[in-house]
């Protein structure tokens, strides 16, 4: 096998070059083996195999710098890179991540896994090779979705005025940009980065300009001919270049020899230049090919069929959160979903289908969506915005200046909260309860259960005259607790078990952690009530006055960080009213959390229930 030979970075050059499509083929076919086993993200690194294997023969990962936008899509440059054994433990715990980590390699130049950050992550790089007066190349790796985020174009416009090397590969497989003219514009490309036709435009320059009098006037007249020409043969090539950016392409993404010829006259350019590559996600895997999007991020699966190895066998928080939708749909013709590019992941599938005209899908643009959500709102609507907890500490500003302040009627639907797994540090969604919870006009909430979850959505659409915040975890819906159905009402919680010596102050997914720490503390002896504070903001400040004179311990469990959050918020309360009730506060550290399973996640943190119980045990001992 060719793949043996690849055991470090730069053997690939070792390779002749009629085997590479050999090797790529190897590539292919040993991520749909592994992934199969451990799950990951497989349509896009199978549609990158010959994209990277290019950038690997044209630059010098150990000396230049490739920046991967997202890096989900990095997993060839990990092979070829000297990683092949990682993957037998990829994203578990202790094992290799699945997004480039410079503590992982130092291949890896930048810490990525939110979408559209390598443009102005690359050009501050460049700039700093530049003051620093070194030589290395510079490429950012950018897909066509990740397109649709403002920084890209913000990026785009800072780099304008660059007067050295900074290549953008843009990787379209086809979603987002438009077809160019395909084989004449990719001639056309091929022969503007000949070492001919540069040198033929820099003499014709220079010549032009010896002219009297008429010499810049000539060389401007000459460009604008052929900026025209370009535009009516390059339309995507054009609109680039009239940012002051080179454009090459697009070229096929399959076709090694054209990248690297491409790549190695970009690196000749002074000034940043894009060279746009049309790959196919999937690419080598028929299901993949079929459903990207259900391959895009994948548990593990069967190679012969491509169906999940672990079947679902009840709803998970996402599907609960999609029929209430609907159905809400069918109620409330002002209601309307808002989604970043994430339809599929948080449930709006459905909605899409049932009402088109109420969905808005505004691309990876989560500082937009917040803004549009406040816009729909003043016009009448009641905008529901589903996104992950992750990716809604983008649009920060825009909750507290544009919604909140204005305290407009905007339902925030937070999925994966809290601990999400596999994807690691850059997922975790563990501070949206407290960059939430500081923001005024904001109402927080949590459920207990998938009955909570429809109960609050349909508060917060029918009830709420503010913003509203909902976290939910990713994963199956717990289906405990449907003897305890309480109205939701503002800022009231919820008394499951009302007993004495200890209270449970538990919030969302920690509520059925709360009930087996209960178990345990009964089976030794002790009295345990326990709280569903589904409302993190406004506390239930009547409630909690009278568990803090009634027990002689108050126990906070969250899935969140420490600082700032559901606990930090409790004890400023007990504070303020001078309790001296003993509290423990049981939350993720104030750390960024690696990937692995949320089971294994939860004990190493100890917020497990066996790790709160001991905890428990020992302060209680200890008064």
């Amino acid at each position: 096998m060719v793949l043996e030979k690849i055991n470090q970075p730069g053997d690939i050059r070792k390779i002749p070059h009629d085997q590479l499509p050999q090797l790529a083929e190897e590539i292919r076919q040993f991520l749909i083996e592994k992934l199969s086993m451990t799950g990951g993200h497989l349509a896009s690194n199978l549609g990158v195999v010959e994209l990277t294997m290019a950038l690997h023969l044209a630059f010098d990962p150990a000396k230049d710098r490739l920046i991967w936008d997202v890096g989900h899509q990095s997993y060839t440059h990990k092979i070829l890179t000297g990683r092949k054994e990682g993957f037998t433990s990829l994203r578990k715990l202790g094992g290799m991540s699945g997004f480039p980590k410079r503590s992982e390699s130092s291949c890896d130049v930048f810490d990525t896994g939110h979408s559209s950050t390598s443009i102005s992550a690359g050009l501050g790089i460049v700039r700093a090779r530049d003051l620093a007066g070194e030589k290395y190349s510079v490429v950012s790796i950018i897909g066509d979705g990740s397109a649709t985020g403002g920084m890209v174009y913000e990026a785009i416009n800072n780099a304008a005025n660059l007067k050295t090397n900074f290549i953008i590969v843009f990787n379209d497989n086809g979603m987002s940009i438009s077809r160019n003219v395909g084989g004449l514009s990719t001639y056309l490309s091929d022969l503007r980065t000949s070492e001919g036709y540069t040198d033929l435009k820099k003499a014709t320059e220079d010549a032009l300009r010896q002219l009297p009098i008429a010499g810049d006037w000539a060389v401007e007249r000459v460009r604008r001919t052929k900026n025209n020409l370009k535009t009516i043969l390059m339309p995507g090539g054009a609109l680039l270049e009239n940012f002051g950016i080179k454009y090459f392409g697009p070229v096929d993404g399959a076709n090694i020899d054209q990248m690297v010829r491409l790549f190695e006259n970009a690196k000749k350019v002074d000034g940043p230049v894009i060279v746009h590559v049309r790959t196919k996600k999937g690419k080598g895997f028929g299901p993949a090919e079929r459903m990207p999007e259900r391959f895009h991020g994948t548990g593990p699966f069967d190679i012969e069929t491509g169906l999940p190895k672990v079947k679902k066998t009840k709803a998970d928080w996402t599907d609960v959160f999609s029929t209430v939708m609907c159905k809400e749909g069918a109620r409330v013709p002002n209601l309307c979903a808002v989604t970043a590019a994430m339809a599929e992941g948080t449930g709006l599938r459905r909605f899409r289908g049932m009402y088109p005209e109420r969905f808005f899908d505004v691309g990876i643009a989560e500082e937009h969506a917040v803004t549009f959500c406040a816009g729909l709102a003043v016009g009448g609507m009641i905008p529901v915005f589903a996104v992950y907890s992750s990716f809604l500490q983008r649009g920060f500003d825009q909750m507290i200046h544009d919604v909140c302040l204005q305290n407009l009627h905007v339902v925030f639907a937070i999925d994966r909260a809290g601990l999400v797994g596999a994807d690691g540090e850059t997922h975790q969604g563990i501070f949206d309860l407290s960059y939430l919870s500081l923001i005024p006009n904001m109402t927080v909430m949590a459920p207990k259960n998938k009955w909570e979850l429809a109960d609050m959505f349909r508060w917060a659409i029918h009830k709420a005259d503010g913003p509203v915040a909902i976290r939910y975890p990713r994963g199956s819906a717990c289906d405990s607790f449907q003897e305890f159905r309480a109205p939701v009402e503002k800022g009231r919680w919820e008394v499951l078990y009302d007993e004495s010596d200890i209270c449970l102050l538990a919030v969302g997914s920690m509520v059925q952690t709360a009930l087996e720490v209960r178990q345990r503390l009964r089976q030794n002896g002790y009295s345990c009530t326990i709280v569903n504070c589904r409302f993190v903001k406004p506390l239930d400040e009547e409630t909690l006055t009278r568990m803090a004179g009634e027990h002689k311990l108050l126990v906070t469990m969250e899935e969140n960080v420490h600082s700032g959050g559901f606990g930090s918020r409790v004890l400023e309360y007990l504070c303020a009213i001078g309790s001296c009730v003993p509290t423990l506060v049981c939350a993720l550290p104030d750390a960024y959390i690696e990937h692995g399973s949320v089971d294994v996640l939860k004990k190493e943190c100890c917020i497990d229930a066996e790790s709160i119980y001991g905890k428990v045990v020992s302060r209680f001992i200890g008064l």
